[in-house]
């Protein structure tokens, strides 16, 4: 099943210019400082779904922002640089969780309570060293919809070859137990044949990356970000999911006013 959420269209296109800008390599020097101020662009998401019958999320995504020296905002995301200590930025962050299911968007959810998607704040710290980028992010929700966490570390690297920017990486992310339990559990007045009722603990999932950047390109930036994720056994067990992995694909076109 295709799905464009017409929620999550609107919201991200506040978001991915804030997302494209703080990816930046930061050997772009130049480059990089022309991205401060008001953007306009469009791009597309392609997402697999591990959930049962739910299998792509595609977007078209036509995209406004603005980005300041510390202070980010685009809509509900907000990004404010709090400290730099040597290689070191300190950063508080405020942003929505693009999660959670209804029943119409599988039959595997039929007479199931919908799962909201939410509001997550907290803080990251940054390290740039030369062309390595290793990062560490601590989110909360803040809606009280999973009452759950999420702590997520990223090592990379930058490759410049001429105008073009190849970041790989590698992240690990750990979800607590009560947003697995919410986005992926199954409570005993939602058994029915197709689902058993399941709880489980944290999980840690793993991803690789790899993005393609360059500024060449009718006068804007372009960003290919593409990430495969591998899903642990306590999301993986749910009788809600039929996949161990997932692959995101965002194309991203910004420019400047």
């Amino acid at each position: 099943m295709i799905k464009v959420p017409y929620k999550t269209l609107i919201l991200c296109l506040f978001f991915l210019p804030l997302y494209s800008f703080a990816q930046h390599p930061a050997d772009e020097g130049e480059t990089q400082k022309k991205g401060d101020g008001f953007l306009y662009g469009v791009g597309l998401s392609v997402n697999q779904e591990i959930y049962k019958g739910y299998n792509t999320r595609i977007m078209p995504l036509p995209m406004v922002g603005y980005k300041g020296e510390k202070l980010s905002v685009f809509g509900p995301f907000i990004s404010y640089k709090l400290k730099d200590v040597n290689s070191f930025t300190f950063s508080a962050n405020l942003s929505p969780r693009f999660q959670g299911f209804d029943e119409s968007d599988s039959n595997i959810f039929e007479g199931m309570e919908k799962r909201k998607s939410s509001l997550d704040a907290g803080i990251s710290i940054d390290y740039q060293k030369n062309d390595w980028k290793i990062g560490l992010k601590s989110m909360f929700d803040v809606l009280s919809n999973s009452n759950g966490y999420e702590i997520k570390s990223s090592v990379g690297r930058v490759i410049r070859y001429g105008p073009i920017f190849f970041e790989p990486s590698i992240s690990l992310s750990l979800l607590d137990k009560n947003h697995v339990n919410y986005y992926y559990g199954v409570s005993t007045s939602e058994i029915n044949q197709e689902r058993v009722a399941y709880s489980s603990d944290s999980a840690m999932n793993k991803s690789l990356g790899l993005s393609i950047a360059t500024p060449i390109l009718l006068g804007g930036y372009t960003r290919l970000n593409i990430e495969y994720t591998w899903y642990d056994k306590n999301i993986t067990n749910s009788p809600l999911v039929e996949k161990e992995t997932s692959l995101s694909l965002l194309l991203i076109f910004t420019k400047n006013f």
